[in-house]
This record gives C-alpha cells, sequence and structure tokens, in this order.
C-alpha cells in the first residue's frame, strides 16, 4: 500500500506526503492529553513525520513508515524539489522554505504533536521546526547529520561530483553499478547505495535521468553548508535521539557534543552502516529507535 496525499507548502508549492501502511485504529481512550496538556494526532494514534535527505525521496523511508505504523500513523514527505513534489525552476530553496513546508504538512495532515524523523537535510528542517514550533513537536530523531558548517569547498566538491555523473545511464544496472562501485566517492562496493540512488531515477526517452534537478540540489545546499547550526539545537525543548553510522558522514565526537548541546539530548549508533543509515542496515536501524520511541509513549 502506499497512499498518496498532496499537501501545499509555502509559496504554493505542491507536496506529496505518503503513507506506506495502515495505522492502526485510534483508540477513544488514548485521545487524552499529554504530559504538557497537548493531544495526540489522529485521534489517539500518535504522528510521525519522517524527512528524507538531499536528493532522497519518501520512498527511501518506506520499510521504516511500515514499521511505524503498526503503533502510529507515519507519513513521508517528498520535499519541495523532490519525489513526486513541484520543481518549480524559480522557486525558492532555502532553509525557511524547507522548514515552512514541513509545518504546513504537519497542520494539513493533523499529525501535531508528532515525531519528527529525519535524515540528514531533513534532519536539520526536522530540528529547525522543533525549535521553531515546540508546540506542534513531542520527539526528535536526528538521523547522520552534522551542525558544523562544512565550507565552500564542499560545496565545490559536490558541484564537481554531480558534473561527474555519467548522464543519462542506459540501464538501471548502470546507475546500481556506478553509485554501488564506481563512483569515485565509494570507497569499497556498497549495493545499498547502488539501490538508494535507483530509486531517484527516472527512464527518459534518452536513458535513466535523476528526478531531481542537481542544480536545484546545489542551491538547496547551498543555503546551510556555509553555516553552524548548534544555535536552534539548542532550542529544541523535546526529547531528541542523535543516530549516527559508525561510517557515516556525522563523527562520535561531533554526534556527542550534540547530544550535549540538545537540551534532553540522547545517542545511538548503528554498526557496519554509512550515511544512508536507515537504508544500510535496517534492522538495525529500528533497533536503535525503537527504545527512544516507546520512551515517549503512544501519546
Amino acid at each position: 500500500m502506499a497512499r498518496r496525499i498532496d499537501v501545499i507548502g509555502t509559496g504554493g508549492v505542491r507536496l506529496a506526503a505518503w503513507e506506506f501502511g495502515d495505522p492502526p485504529k485510534p483508540d477513544p481512550a488514548a485521545a487524552a492529553p499529554d504530559a504538557e496538556g497537548a493531544h495526540p494526532a489522529s485521534g489517539g494514534t500518535p504522528g510521525v513525520l519522517l524527512l528524507h535527505g538531499l536528493m532522497g525521496r519518501a520512498s527511501h523511508w518506506a520499510p521504516t513508515a511500515r514499521w511505524l505504523s503498526e503503533r502510529h500513523r507515519a507519513v513521508a514527505l517528498d520535499q519541495r524539489g523532490h519525489g513526486r513534489s513541484d520543481k518549480p525552476p524559480q522557486g525558492s530553496f532555502a532553509r525557511d522554505a524547507y522548514v515552512d513546508d514541513a509545518e504546513a504538512a504537519l497542520e494539513q495532515l493533523g499529525l501535531a504533536r508528532v515525531v519528527l524523523i529525519g535524515h540528514a537535510m531533513g534532519a536539520l528542517t526536522a530540528w529547525q521546526l522543533a525549535a521553531r514550533r515546540p508546540d506542534l513537536v513531542r520527539g526528535l530523531i536526528i538521523c547522520d547529520m552534522r551542525a558544523s558548517a562544512l565550507g565552500a569547498a564542499s560545496q565545490r566538491e559536490w558541484d564537481q561530483w554531480f558534473k561527474s555523473w555519467p548522464l543519462p545511464f542506459a540501464t538501471l544496472a548502470d546507475v546500481r553499478k556506478w553509485f554501488g562501485e564506481d563512483d569515485p566517492w565509494v570507497e569499497r562496493p556498497n549495493p545499498a547505495r547502488g539501490e538508494f540512488y535507483a530509486e531517484v531515477m527516472a527512464e527518459s526517452p534518452d536513458g535513466w535521468r535523476p528526478v531531481f534537478e542537481p542544480e536545484q540540489m546545489l542551491r538547496s545546499r547551498e543555503t546551510w553548508v556555509y553555516d553552524a547550526h548548534w544555535e536552534e539545537l539548542a532550542q529544541v525543548r523535546c526529547p531528541a535521539l542523535v543516530v549516527r553510522g559508525l561510517d557515516g558522514e556525522l563523527g562520535r565526537a561531533e554526534a556527542q557534543e550534540m547530544v550535549r548541546v540538545l537540551p534532553r539530548g540522547q545517542y545511538a549508533e548503528v554498526a557496519d552502516a554509512g550515511h544512508l543509515v536507515h537504508y544500510d542496515q535496517p534492522e538495525a536501524w529500528r533497533a536503535a529507535i525503537e527504545p527512544f520511541l516507546d520512551a515517549l509513549g503512544d501519546h
């Protein structure tokens, strides 16, 4: 099952939200307000909003969303410029636009008070929204996203990396092989990475191309790579879990500093996982976040 729900983001951008599993039937007795006096979403069924990273799409969360749907109403959002959502040529790809979109999705979907789960850029969106609207968010999971500035050199590397893609790919098998083996950024064969990128390709008349515009991805990225985001972390009042892959982009020292800065921060790491933690090791990822979700309770 995959059910699409269209929501309207800031500036009228149409966003595709997806449910990959049927949420549990609400228990009227569970609709009581929580410890902070707020009522849970969806008539007692706790809400979760899943936010993918740069170049990702909602379907990357499908296994996690199906698992979550045993106890939650889990919705994954294709963020602007990604997946099936609008890719406005002249639209904003600034941080505020992404955060405003996520806020609009929460309100239109009736998910608040919600648990936000974000990967990479989506995690930054999640903690910026949690800092801005604590009344909407009851829990936060940050997956492999750094709070420090990455700088101009990083942006130049990404620009050159996009230019190195051998577009168009003749087949999806070529996509899997290049991103899983031949890409210079791959240190050792990584089939999960190949599958991850195969999922963001679409067939065109001359072969397979990404469903996003690389130029828009660079525009999105340049709005956050030059700045650090520690101050917004410190403003997050809800319980927050920082998860890193042992071989990911978020180092242990920085992750633990993020936990220290978060007023109610916790830490977890997943062995044998790179940056795509939830995609590399789905079972270990679920095991890492389940105790945190259990501690939040169902409402």
